[in-house]
């Protein structure tokens, strides 16, 4: 009888675990997808949440490059889905241990956050860059093909933490672990291009 509470605690002990464990790292929560005035917007919520070895090199000054990627086809059932357009965004994530505030930066842009959520709820939306009409009609032909009511397109988006971008030592350290290991992985939904679509 006295091993029960020990095989309780056990349980208690395997289930806070895998708890926390689910809860770092990066998941779609919402996609969307909109076409209006000749350009076709893909956008994207991301939960992200880092594990305690990464925050802990971030407080330290270690800088966090999150890429987020989107993409859009065109199924086709006599050859491969044909790519209509790809986009990539790059979030600086980094901080500041005088001013005690996180940074996040978009090439000559940033913003400055008190406390981590803030910044990681802004790199967590994300929009792709708009798939502008009038550059489809230069030569591909797609522009029909966009604003036409017939068939369906497929839409992807993943956001990932770039190790390339990691300080050489811990970058062989992040190959060598799973510690470092932030993917979303990719999430594909299927849109209209003649009507806005959300998928939750």
């Amino acid at each position: 009888m006295r091993s029960l509470p020990k095989s309780l605690a056990l349980l208690l002990a395997l289930w806070l675990g895998i708890t926390v464990a689910c809860a770092e790292g990066i998941a779609v929560r919402k996609t969307d997808a909109q076409f209006s005035e000749g350009s076709y917007q893909l956008s994207a919520d991301f939960d992200i949440s880092l594990n305690s070895v990464i925050d802990e090199a971030l407080t330290r000054g270690v800088p966090l490059y999150f890429v987020s990627e989107f993409i859009l086809v065109r199924p086709r059932w006599y050859w491969a889905d044909e790519t209509i357009a790809t986009s990539e965004q790059v979030s600086r994530l980094s901080y500041n241990r005088l001013t005690r505030q996180y940074r996040i930066a978009h090439g000559s842009l940033f913003q400055n956050f008190s406390n981590l959520d803030d910044a990681l709820h802004i790199i967590g939306h994300q929009y792709a860059t708009p798939i502008n009409s009038s550059l489809l009609q230069q030569g591909t032909g797609y522009t029909a093909a966009l604003l036409s009511k017939k068939g369906d397109y497929i839409a992807g988006t993943r956001t990932h933490l770039d190790i390339t971008q990691l300080p050489k030592p811990l970058q062989v350290n992040a190959l060598a672990t799973q510690d470092w290991s932030l993917d979303s992985g990719w999430h594909r939904w299927q849109v209209h291009p003649a009507v806005s679509h959300a998928s939750e």
